[in-house]
């Protein structure tokens, strides 16, 4: 077993643990420890499949030699978000025969732990989900706080569930296999933890940004054991996200409508992937909190360098409408009673969620 595994625990009403480190999708053991039954699938997609599923079935077979495994295999992207998607895993399970005590393995980046979560949380109206993140942005960020969702054409997430995970594990062993472009997309939502609530993570980033992108494994590992601690954090005390949770999704309303305009095509490497996204809207929520006198132009610049250094763009692509981009913002799951609620910030380390946002002010700002 190896050593220089971390733990983060997630409490509150569904405990689970994070576990953090190098080699443990070929620890049996850790992988079985949470199926309950005898069924087990493995969902992935078709970059991730042919690298790991092999290993994780052998793993399973060799620590529970009586389950009853398959594996479902998406095309990879995000267009495969959707309920067609989702209807086809729920087809697997079906096929699998899988009992109410049957197990659910997430195996690849958001894309996959959002659809396996979902199924996970539909089947039998709820069986366990192990999310195994392949992904730096999945390991800090959607493997962990239990939202699952796919995508209709009207917007991002805006179908799912809250289902939290059984047990999350994160091989940073994997992330030696990501494209240069992934590893930047997972650093955006890392720097995200420290704009909304701890400026000395944001030092020890500005630090350590090369050597999280030579993929150091201590730093990796350690960024994303203090990404995970403050999700963990925030997801205990409000897991429904009522309150202080949406302060999670700072740049995502701006990043979401991105993508959305943008038509989920960042596999086809014309548009931008959801942490560049996230990237270019945590700049413009940052930008607009100064527009509206919450924050000084310094905390953006000081932002921006970061995620300038970390190979992630920090302004709008070319051809995207305001007013479109507005209107997508309109649909976002944080506004209530048709009024924009974003996430802003008084600086860095200090985010706060803002009801009412004058939609006249996003538009000029969407236009500069």
């Amino acid at each position: 077993m190896n050593t220089t595994m971390r733990i983060v625990d997630v409490g509150g009403a569904t405990p689970y643990a994070i576990s953090i480190g190098p080699g443990l999708l070929q620890y049996g053991p850790l992988l079985a420890e949470r199926v309950r039954g005898r069924h087990a699938l493995i969902v992935s997609d078709s970059n991730i499949a042919p690298l790991y599923a092999n290993t994780v079935t052998a793993a399973l077979r060799a620590a529970g030699p009586h389950l009853q495994l398959a594996t479902y295999t998406l095309p990879a992207g995000e267009n495969s978000k959707t309920l067609t998607v989702f209807s086809d895993i729920i087809d697997a399970l079906a096929a699998l025969g899988a009992s109410r005590d049957a197990t659910v393995f997430a195996l690849g980046g958001g894309v996959v732990g959002d659809l396996a979560g979902f199924a996970a949380a539909c089947w039998m109206r709820g069986i366990d989900c192990v999310q195994l993140p392949t992904s730096l942005l999945a390991m800090v960020d959607s493997s962990v706080g239990g939202k699952t969702a796919v995508d209709i054409p009207q917007g991002k997430n805006l179908v799912g569930a809250f289902h939290p995970p059984s047990t999350v594990l994160a091989d940073t062993s994997t992330l030696r296999t990501l494209p240069p472009r992934e590893l930047r997309a997972g650093l955006a939502e890392i720097v995200k933890y420290g704009a909304i609530r701890d400026s000395e993570f944001i030092e020890w980033l500005e630090q350590q940004r090369h050597a999280l992108l030579n993929d150091d494994d201590d730093m990796l590992s350690e960024a994303i054991a203090r990404s995970c601690i403050h999700k963990a954090e925030i997801v205990e005390r409000d897991p429904f996200e009522h309150g202080e949770r949406a302060l999670l999704n700072f740049g995502h309303t701006f990043g979401h409508a991105i993508e959305a305009e943008q038509g989920y095509a960042s596999s086809t490497g014309t548009a931008l992937n959801h942490g560049e996204a996230v990237a270019v809207g945590m700049v413009l929520a940052a930008r607009l909190s100064t527009a509206l006198g919450f924050a000084r132009d310094s905390d953006t610049a000081r932002l921006r360098g970061l995620l300038d250094s970390c190979g992630l763009p920090t302004e709008l692509p070319p051809g995207l409408a305001p007013e479109a981009l507005l209107a997508r913002m309109r649909l976002d799951k944080k506004n209530l009673a048709g009024r924009l609620r974003l996430v802003l910030w008084h600086g860095i380390g200090q985010a706060m969620v803002v009801p009412d946002v004058d939609e006249a002010s996003v538009l000029d700002l969407l236009r500069a």
